[in-house]
């Protein structure tokens, strides 16, 4: 269901928005013609001009192109990524050396400021962030109350902060007070503290698959296993394979990220969350739930995470405002249920607390209102973005390569046919200065190395489409396949 539109919207860009969750829903299909400029001017009670304006965004978008003496048509997009849920094989694995090393050789060359990044999951560009707004907060508090640097923060942190942080988790359904809340050095803080709080090592882990790669030497470095569970890229986790593991008492902990996960771009089903939330009380094993990209997700309402129906406190909810506010403050937290106080006692003892200054000027940023528009703005541009990013990869990409169909964020997850190694093209795109993520980072197996992540956190500039259409014609080059013809489904539903 879509917010109704906003009066604030220029009128193209309601048009856009209108055509657009047509297209999303497949009430347009892929081949059909628009209705006559002029028509929908007169129906909509528009210009022509402004009709022709809406064409102009949806054709950039990819979502339509126009054919010479014949008009406006929808295009085909690329198919999605489905996948039955096949058992994997139930192995305990540790990171190998080659593995990191590769984790080690992604991170640097995504860190080159000479290179093309088309993967990395961190926006590029200042328009993505109010730093302009958070920079005047700074100032006025820092004018208002010069001493603020001059002392030391401590536990528990910002009761501001928290209690800013208390009263929008109300609107997702998570029900606690700001004295259940730690304030963290950004999310993987968070998971990180809940690892230490509820594992010992030699502990096993559960997660999906694919996840989130860094997980894998945090993992390593607190001496604990991962056991990957399979995870559907439109369901998510597969809950009767997890609750074999439970009933048998295979892992001691499940990491797991329902909104908006990370590369996949699904949320999982709201009747799965129930679900995942009463297994993990019925079976007394924690879930560190990541919720980093939660407030990303483009259907309205929002879908609350597991958090809100955790029963008996067995969900460790982190997140961060590192995606969406202030990348370099790395202000995160964590509602840990019955691990809050242990989790507390170690933040405590390994890195204190969060800065002050930071955290006043977030929970001003949060009271003042600016949150909620500038959210709204960001949810549009990646969800317009990825549109943008899947229409080229339709056109420039290999037939046959398939896409997920991401409900939240700015990453989705792309598998190439044929016999192909990601891992090699991403040597091979080095040395013309483009960064990609190769899809094996993102298990301990080999299963995933005919696929890619590719991030929408950037500008879409000439540099940026480049990028993409040389990674197609390199993808086309070692698959010995011709570029895809325009094919598929819809792409997801309407952006709040």
């Amino acid at each position: 269901m879509s917010l109704p539109l906003s009066s604030g919207q220029t009128l193209y860009q309601q048009l856009v928005d209108s055509f657009a969750e047509s297209i999303h829903q497949g009430t347009l299909k892929p081949g059909k013609r628009l209705p006559a400029i002029r028509r929908v001017a007169q129906s909509h009670q528009v210009s022509i001009n402004t009709v022709l304006n809406a064409w102009q965004i949806l054709e950039d978008r990819g979502l339509i192109e126009s054919r010479p003496q014949s008009g406006y048509y929808v295009r085909g997009v690329l198919p999605a990524v489905t996948r039955s849920v096949k058992p994997l094989p139930a192995k305990i694995n540790d990171p190998s050396a080659q593995k990191l090393e590769l984790i080690e050789q992604v991170f640097a060359a995504q860190n080159n400021p000479d290179y093309t990044n088309i993967s990395l999951a961190c926006p590029q560009d200042g328009t993505f962030y109010p730093a302009a707004r958070i920079g005047r907060i700074t100032a006025s508090i820092l004018r208002q109350n010069p001493d603020i640097i001059g002392r030391y923060a401590l536990p528990p942190g910002s009761e501001r902060l928290r209690e800013e942080i208390a009263r929008r988790a109300l609107h997702n359904g998570i029900n606690l007070p700001p004295q259940a809340i730690t304030l963290t050095h950004g999310c993987m803080e968070a998971l990180q503290l809940a690892l230490r709080a509820v594992t010992k090592p030699g502990d096993c882990i559960g997660l999906e698959s694919p996840t989130y790669f860094f997980l894998f030497p945090l993992l390593a470095s607190l001496g604990l296993k991962a056991l990957e569970i399979p995870t559907d890229p439109q369901q998510g986790l597969s809950l009767d394979a997890l609750e074999m593991l439970l009933q048998e008492k295979r892992v001691q902990a499940v990491i797991a990220m329902p909104g908006a996960q990370n590369p996949l771009g699904y949320v999982m089903p709201l009747e799965n969350k129930k679900r995942l939330a009463k297994l993990v009380n019925t079976y007394h094993v924690p879930l560190l739930e990541d919720g980093l990209y939660d407030e990303l997700q483009f259907e309205w309402p929002l879908s609350p995470p597991v958090k809100a129906f955790d029963s008996e406190g067995w969900v460790i909810y982190c997140t961060s405002f590192t995606k969406t506010v202030a990348p370099d403050f790395r202000v995160g937290w964590t509602a840990a249920g019955r691990f809050h106080d242990a989790i507390a006692h170690l933040k405590a003892v390994s890195s204190m607390a969060e800065s002050r200054l930071l955290s006043e000027t977030l929970a001003e940023f949060l009271a003042s209102g600016g949150y909620d528009h500038h959210l709204r703005t960001l949810r549009r541009r990646y969800a317009a973005n990825l549109d943008a990013a899947r229409g080229i990869l339709a056109r420039h990409f290999p037939q046959g390569t398939r896409a997920t169909l991401p409900r939240g964020g700015f990453v989705f997850w792309v598998e190439l046919p044929g016999n192909i190694d990601t891992v090699e093209m991403f040597h091979r795109l080095l040395h013309e200065q483009i960064c990609v993520t190769p899809g094996a980072l993102y298990s301990l197996s080999d299963r995933y190395k005919h696929a890619l992540r590719l991030s929408c956190c950037y500008p879409f500039d000439e540099r940026y489409t480049w990028a993409l259409q040389r990674t197609g014609a390199l993808a086309c080059e070692m698959t010995g396949l011709a570029p895809g013809q325009d094919q598929g489904l819809p792409l997801r539903p309407q952006v709040v």
